[in-house]
């Protein structure tokens, strides 16, 4: 390995100690200090050997926070993490750090937070509301129309 080499794996390494990273990323990255192609794919299969970069870890971690600590639904993590190059196996694994009862309970916790913030008289108009709110948070189209019609 160059010196090049070893200082792109040094730097990649902290880049990935910092917190979690897919391959893209750090791709993306090694591309910004003008290491690509088979010097660039060396590095990454370096730091998965001494585990910096671990695509499943990052999945689990990222749609366990977007959920717990943003609200996310499973739609919008879903669609985030492929725009991220996470597709298959890793993909599922993070879809099954949310557990079903969990994600039920947020998303009626979300609505009757949200619920709280609306001043509308008109009972229909709040629901759509509150439908286009869960929606926009990556909830699944028919769990919303439950949550919202178990509350009437």
């Amino acid at each position: 390995m160059t010196d090049l080499l070893k200082d792109a794996l040094r730097k990649a390494a902290m880049f990935c100690a910092y917190q979690e990273r897919t391959q893209q990323e750090v791709r993306e990255r090694l591309k910004e200090w003008g290491l690509w192609g088979d010097d660039a794919e060396e590095v990454i299969a370096e730091l998965i050997q001494q585990n910096y970069l671990n695509e499943e870890r990052f999945a689990k971690s990222f749609a366990g926070g977007k959920f717990r600590v943003k609200g996310w639904g499973r739609r919008k993590i879903r669609q985030h993490l492929q725009q991220r190059g996470i597709t298959g196996y890793n993909l599922d694994q993070a879809m099954n750090e949310i557990a079903p009862a969990d994600y039920r309970t947020t998303l009626t916790e979300l609505l009757d937070k949200k619920r709280r913030t609306l001043r509308d008289d008109s009972p229909l108009i709040v629901k759509q509301k509150l439908v286009r709110y869960a929606l926009s948070k990556g909830y699944e189209s028919d769990l919303v129309w439950q949550v919202l019609g178990s509350e009437d």
